[in-house]
């Protein structure tokens, strides 16, 4: 029931804080300033949402259930690039909304189209306390990896980070 109700004001909070005179946010014709407000207010909601959650589940596979069935139907942004990853500190990947085959890879050893160590650096910024990450990741529904402003926190209870981010081009 804790769980839930959590649940429930994270959502309020997430949608009475982004709520900018429409209904959903398009990040073509808003400024970057606005979509890292977004990104921070997801993150940080799912974050601590995630982390009761921890106190509550005994197992580490009910947790990741938990986390996988949480971060899968939510898809933000007009043309649904906005969407939850999350990692543990080792950078193996624990749930990713849009990429289900990378369930349980490690890729600390992952560097994007410019030699970026990509989930490394993530891991680094979320184990500092979070923060933003630019890289190049593919974007849904497109060929090719594009520029991305990630944001990343940890997740409290965990050794998991959670993070999610803008594309800019």
């Amino acid at each position: 029931m804790k769980i839930f109700l959590t649940i429930g004001i994270a959502f309020l909070f997430i949608f009475t804080s982004c709520s900018k005179n429409e209904s959903v946010v398009d990040p073509i014709n808003d400024n970057l300033s606005w979509n890292k407000q977004i990104a921070v207010a997801y993150v940080h909601s799912y974050a601590t949402v995630i982390g009761e959650a921890a106190l509550n589940l005994s197992t580490d596979s009910s947790l990741i259930n938990f986390i996988r069935k949480s971060i899968d139907p939510i898809s933000f942004y007009t043309d649904s690039s906005g969407y939850f990853y999350v990692y543990d500190y080792n950078c193996v990947n624990i749930a990713h909304a849009r990429q289900k085959d990378l369930h349980g890879q490690n890729l600390f050893n992952y560097t994007d189209t410019k030699g970026k160590f990509v989930i490394r650096e993530l891991s680094t910024k979320a184990q500092s306390g979070g923060g933003y990450v630019e890289f190049y990741w593919i974007k849904p529904g497109e060929t090719g990896e594009k520029k991305k402003l990630g944001y990343v926190e940890p997740i409290p209870n965990t050794n998991y980070f959670i993070g999610s981010g803008v594309y800019l081009e």
